[in-house]
């Protein structure tokens, strides 16, 4: 299957941020499904358009992107408990519905990130953990590294609101932090843009400083803090993605949660194909 076609500006960032050059996209695939095929502890979707999310995030260095295909698919092995729900699981849409995660639809021009919305503060810690949170998060990336262009070329923002967090979400976070950590820093094939992080809690110095040492330099760099300045936020997210809550024009969280339920209905056969594809440590190839 040929790989989408960028819009123009797009294809231009393509070119100069990751090195990529239409011309010589299949002979970067053929030489990664060759290397996949000598991995017997490796099984890989190998979709051109999902090997090409990969290439991008390693700015077409094979090496990286050999390295980070092996982790992504090692993880899933050795960190089950990331992947803790399954396609068939009610607790997706259970998940979905309370609004505390959402990828934007809209972004603020052809050529510009996705904005993620993380709201741990909108699920009960009663009825949900903050890994089935993540895990429905990981599914909605997974659903823009096959269809979302912005996101695989331009990357992504996270936008971290807590307002509403409790200790109880932040005991839930804090067990399981260094494997997500561990995923969505090393092993995500997509670019890091920017962390924005809202409406911190008493707590929050306190449970950075436990982390930030497991965040690269450059991550580090790029986390703002503007807890309930939103006038420094807006400066560094565009407000016209966003949810109304935010003055947004990027519809209301309503209309997002429907939007993101009919997505994971129409990639339900998607995903249980998906589901077995991971590593298998007993035939690892010793060094």
């Amino acid at each position: 299957m040929p790989i989408r076609k960028l819009h123009p500006l797009l294809a231009a960032k393509a070119r100069e941020e990751l090195n990529e050059d239409p011309l010589y996209i299949d002979e970067y695939l053929s030489s990664l499904r060759e290397w996949i095929s000598t991995q017997p502890h490796l099984r890989v979707r190998t979709d051109d358009q999902w090997l090409v999310t990969f290439l991008r995030g390693c700015k077409y260095n094979l090496e990286k992107t050999k390295a980070k295909l092996d982790l992504y698919y090692t993880l899933r092995t050795v960190a089950p408990e990331v992947y803790c729900l399954r396609y068939s699981d009610p607790k997706i849409y259970g998940l979905l519905e309370t609004g505390a995660v959402l990828t934007m639809p809209k972004t603020k021009g052809p050529a510009e990130p996705r904005v993620i919305l993380l709201r741990p503060g909108w699920y009960n810690p009663s009825e949900f953990t903050f890994m089935e949170l993540m895990a429905v998060m990981i599914f909605q990336h997974q659903i823009c590294y096959m269809e979302d262009d912005n996101m695989t070329v331009a990357g992504m923002i996270n936008v971290v609101d807590l307002k509403g967090t409790s200790v109880a979400h932040v005991r839930q976070a804090l067990f399981q932090i260094r494997k997500l950590i561990r995923i969505t820093q090393d092993a995500a094939p997509t670019r890091m843009k920017g962390i924005h992080i809202l409406n911190t809690m008493m707590l929050f110095e306190s449970c950075y400083n436990l982390v930030k040492h497991l965040l690269s330099e450059k991550i580090r760099s790029r986390l703002q803090i503007h807890n309930k300045n939103y006038e420094q936020f807006y400066r560094s997210v565009p407000r016209e993605v966003l949810t109304v809550e935010y003055g947004g024009q990027g519809g209301t969280t309503r209309e997002i949660i429907d939007y993101w339920k009919r997505k994971f209905a129409q990639y339900e056969a998607w995903f249980r194909e998906d589901f077995q594809y991971k590593s298998d440590e007993l035939k690892r190839m010793k060094n």
